[in-house]
């Protein structure tokens, strides 16, 4: 038996919503319904284990959604990912350079002690790599690694990994510069229409076990922390949005 649950909003629906960033948006939300058979226990919900819900299942706020175009029901999106790869300086140096190649193309030396913004602008001088087809995180270097995550051009794809030199450091004890792949990039996980972004699921909503669908409301424009989703959300993945579709993210 299906189990549609009627929903109301209020400038209530901030609360218990870390992912929210503003009010904008929760008064103009569309009514959906969830393909809630797409939804995995533990990910997507949990079960209820206090008396007054009876057992019933919690759908989790701030899911991103995609709308499945042979059913028009909603699921959980399904987009592509980037590749994240992690390089690290160990040994402390105290001065010197390294270098990173990729797919054949190595960089000018990069500081022993670099920025997230050197290694970005070492990367992006490449012939293979143009401004926005990195974003670069972390650091500085030698005692916090730098973590590299290919987009633009490259999102969705599974690119080779960096190689990295670190003849050119000095100074500490055996200094070293390794690469690492963190997350594997690869193309959306599905082609039944979840691969576009739809918006996020405004309110937490309660089912039954059993149940195949639930009602809902679909944030389509507004302001999220992308890192406070309950599920890992990276906007820098999404390729595809639906039409309307207008989300900043913080």
């Amino acid at each position: 038996m299906n189990d549609f649950q009627p929903l109301s909003y209020t400038d209530s629906v901030t609360a218990d919503r870390p992912w929210l960033a503003s009010l904008v948006g929760v008064q103009d939300t569309n009514t959906i319904t969830l393909d809630l058979t797409k939804f995995a226990s533990g990910v997507h919900y949990t079960a209820a284990t206090t008396p007054w819900m009876q057992g019933r299942n919690v759908m989790k706020s701030g899911i991103p959604l995609g709308k499945i175009s042979a059913s028009g029901l909603y699921a959980p999106y399904a987009g592509p990912t980037s590749e994240v790869q992690t390089v690290t300086v160990t040994g402390s140096p105290t001065g010197g350079t390294y270098t990173l190649t990729f797919s054949g193309q190595t960089t000018s030396g990069i500081p022993y002690n670099a920025t997230a913004a050197q290694v970005k602008t070492a990367l992006e001088a490449l012939s293979n790599v143009n401004p926005g087809d990195v974003t670069v995180t972390g650091g500085p270097h030698p005692g916090t690694p730098i973590v590299v995550t290919f987009v633009g051009q490259y999102l969705g794809d599974d690119v080779g990994q960096m190689t990295a030199s670190g003849a050119g450091l000095t100074g500490g004890t055996s200094p070293a510069v390794t690469v690492a792949t963190t997350t594997a990039g690869g193309a959306a996980t599905a082609s039944d229409g979840t691969e576009t972004l739809a918006g996020f699921l405004v309110d937490g909503i309660f089912f039954n076990p059993g149940s195949t669908k639930a009602a809902g409301a679909l944030l389509w424009h507004g302001e999220i922390f992308a890192d406070k989703c309950p599920v890992p959300f990276d906007p820098t993945d999404v390729a595809a949005t639906a039409p309307g579709v207008n989300i900043h993210y913080r």
